[in-house]
């Protein structure tokens, strides 16, 4: 009798891909793969079964063995993992803690996306009183793509050996010192406005987040770090990597979508030395480019102002998969409505876009070529000839705009007829593939009357090539001499949409030109942010042993201020915040009304004093004991208090030219602070 079809690697058809090993039975239900048989040598699969012997990533929850089958379930007996018995089809015991047992592997792959393997089909090997037998095959590997389900629930790889190897050889000086759980704290933040600007927006803290619940190092990664890091290190070192989590770690930080300034940490880590130093490299992956691409969509996004929807069509441009999904969710933080990548859409719920490309439009040669013709009128009735419609469309628009119908493109008009007939209620045109005054706009004209006369409305135009503030303007017009001359009011108001490597430059001069665009689509200035391509965020060590510490440098720009803080943003009589003030953590809150003494930096020297009228404390507490402690908040409301921040700007804070440089200071007890600790450095 052959050995049942593993469940878990039944799309991989003999040896492992990333390592040619031959897999090992599966643990959960000790089938063997469908290519060997069972007296084919088995060696272990390094690539596997290290994913085989660790808990579930995102909580550390130990399986429980099945009530019925008495097997281990799939996944791990813990919130995030609970599903339904492979086996059996019945649902998991209550959670108790056993011995531990393997979690599921993941794919692995290292080209294709994790997958967790409790949102594949629940399907049983073998009878059972609850279920008949059947047998499945898991959906192909390419077919397979990431989700991302609330953060509570959603789990991730080890995150830990995202890291830079210095981070670990620094880690065992500490060990090997004993000073590996002297408590320590760090702050996140960066030294110069980006883009020539006065402020960021920050994000990637949800991200960031997920990174700290999956902070631990798997067996494998062990594995790895003893074959890279010199061979004299002690044993001892890489078993206590192996426990490593951040379960005595806390975060402080802004709201994610928080107008940030330079300077001024976004979040502050406190913990135990060693994994507050290895979570250096992963929190600023995870929250600068993300932080950088928000705030280069802000800039767009106060460019074009709040009436005129912006699309972020980057992901053909943008630096790998990563970057592209990245940059689509972190530009709909800074402002944009919506996006053309569809993985984004499905991963976190952002309105996907999009109109048709030349390439559909270059396709059909004539009138002929088109199937279906017929369109049934919107209120019901006998279908209608759309081709034949539109042709006599066509001779009226023409006489209208005094052009001969003889230079409209007859493959454009089977092409817009082509689509019309399609979507009826999603009629849009791509004006620029030919001429666009004598050929896309008649023909766009002509087959968009033609709809109307069946009851339906076309949704827009779109440019793509030469002078688009002026073109808008000539197609305005005509939109609206069509409306006026066959009395249909809506004609006049048609969207118009543009794109073609648009730049705050592009936006500069549609405002300034008067331009007639209603949407403007952008891809490569803003995913991959030319004008500047890194935040340049960095991660200091601000306190250990509860003494503060500063980085002491020539570079006056390079050195840190000390100490665990607390900051305010003080506001004006007119709602505008006109300062960030750092205080030391134990300092009293500074209140509304009353005369402070700072120091603003960069004129350390003098004392100033200001009256806040209203003040307010920046930074919660998001992450402590291993878990969130703060809720947090979707996408769209992220996005919201990301326009909310940036509104509450002063003129002369939010302008993207020469904008007046916001002031960050601290109290004079933190000034102190820092010069007793120069003075001591000397």
């Amino acid at each position: 009798m052959s050995p049942p079809l593993c469940p878990l690697w039944a799309t991989i058809p003999g040896p492992c891909p990333p390592c040619a090993a031959i897999p090992v039975p599966c643990p959960l239900c000790a089938a063997i793969p469908a290519a060997l048989s069972p007296l084919s040598p088995v060696s272990l699969c390094p690539c596997i079964l290290p994913l085989l012997l660790s808990r579930c990533p995102p909580c550390a929850a130990i399986p429980a063995p099945h009530v019925h089958c008495a097997l281990p379930p799939r996944v791990s007996s813990c919130v995030a993992n609970a599903a339904l018995c492979p086996s059996c089809a019945a649902i998991p015991p209550a959670r108790v803690p056993v011995p531990p047992s393997p979690c599921p592997p993941l794919c692995c792959h290292p080209r294709v996306p994790l997958v967790l393997p409790s949102l594949l089909p629940r399907v049983p090997l073998s009878p059972s009183p609850r279920a008949p037998a059947r047998r499945f095959r898991i959906p192909p590997i390419s077919l397979l793509l990431p989700v991302s389900p609330p953060l509570s629930t959603c789990p991730r790889p080890a995150m830990a050996p995202l890291a830079d190897l210095y981070q670990v050889s620094m880690a065992y000086g500490h060990w090997r010192a004993g000073r590996h759980r002297a408590p320590a704290a760090a702050e996140l933040f960066f030294r110069r406005p980006p883009f020539r600007g006065s402020f960021a927006l920050g994000a990637g803290l949800a991200e960031g987040l997920r990174g700290l619940r999956a902070f631990r190092f798997s067996a494998a990664d062990v594995a790895y770090l003893r074959s890279v890091l010199p061979s004299t290190i002690d044993d001892a070192f890489f078993d206590y990597l192996a426990t490593l989590d951040a379960s005595e770690v806390t975060v402080t930080a802004f709201p994610e979508g928080s107008v940030v300034f330079a300077r001024v940490p976004f979040l502050q880590v406190k913990g135990p030395l060693l994994v507050v130093q290895l979570l250096e490299t992963t929190l600023l992956c995870l929250i600068n480019y993300a932080s950088l691409v928000a705030t280069n969509a802000a800039r767009f996004r106060l460019l074009a102002g709040p009436d005129t929807k912006l699309i972020e069509m980057g992901l053909r441009r943008a630096q790998g998969p990563d970057g592209a999904l990245s940059a689509s969710k972190y530009s709909y933080i800074g402002g944009f409505d919506c996006t053309s990548n569809i993985l984004a859409g499905k991963l976190y719920g952002i309105p996907v876009r999009g109109t048709i490309a030349h390439s559909f439009i270059m396709s059909f040669r004539c009138l002929e070529e088109v199937q279906p013709r017929e369109l049934p009128p919107r209120a019901g009735g006998d279908p209608v000839d759309l081709a034949g419609l539109a042709v006599s469309w066509l001779q009226r628009v023409c006489d209208l705009l005094q052009t001969p119908p003889s230079k409209a493109n007859q493959g454009e008009l089977a092409a817009f007829v082509s689509y019309a007939v399609t979507f009826p209620c999603d009629f849009q045109g791509l004006l620029d593939t030919y001429c666009v005054r004598r050929s896309g706009l008649p023909n766009f004209c002509a087959v968009a009357l033609a709809l109307h006369q069946l009851g339906y409305q076309a949704i827009g135009v779109r440019l793509d090539s030469g002078d688009l503030a002026q073109q808008s303007k000539e197609i305005r017009g005509v939109f609206q001499t069509c409306g006026a001359h066959f009395q249909v009011p809506w004609f006049g108001t048609i969207p118009i949409a543009v794109s073609n490597d648009i730049s705050e430059q592009s936006l500069e001069e549609f405002r300034r030109e008067g331009s007639e665009i209603d949407m403007i689509g952008i891809g490569t200035n803003l995913v991959t942010c030319p004008l500047q391509p890194s935040l340049g965020c960095v991660y200091k060590l601000v306190e250990v042993n509860g003494s503060p510490c500063l980085k002491l440098t020539e570079d006056e720009e390079k050195m840190t201020i000390p100490g665990m803080k607390a900051i305010y943003r003080l506001y004006d009589a007119a709602g505008h915040p006109f300062m960030d003030l750092m205080a030391l953590e134990e300092e009293p809150s500074p209140s509304a009304g009353q005369e402070l003494g700072i120091r603003v930096l960069g004129r350390l020297e003098e004392t100033t004093k200001v009256i806040p009228t209203t003040v307010e404390p920046l930074h919660r507490t998001y992450f402590r004991d291993g878990q969130v402690c703060e809720p947090l908040p979707s996408l769209p409301e992220v996005r919201t208090h990301a326009q909310v921040s940036l509104n509450l700007l002063s003129p002369a804070h939010r302008r993207l030219h020469e904008p007046q440089p916001y002031p960050v200071a601290v109290t004079e007890r933190l000034h102190q602070l820092f010069l007793e600790l120069r003075q001591g450095s000397l």
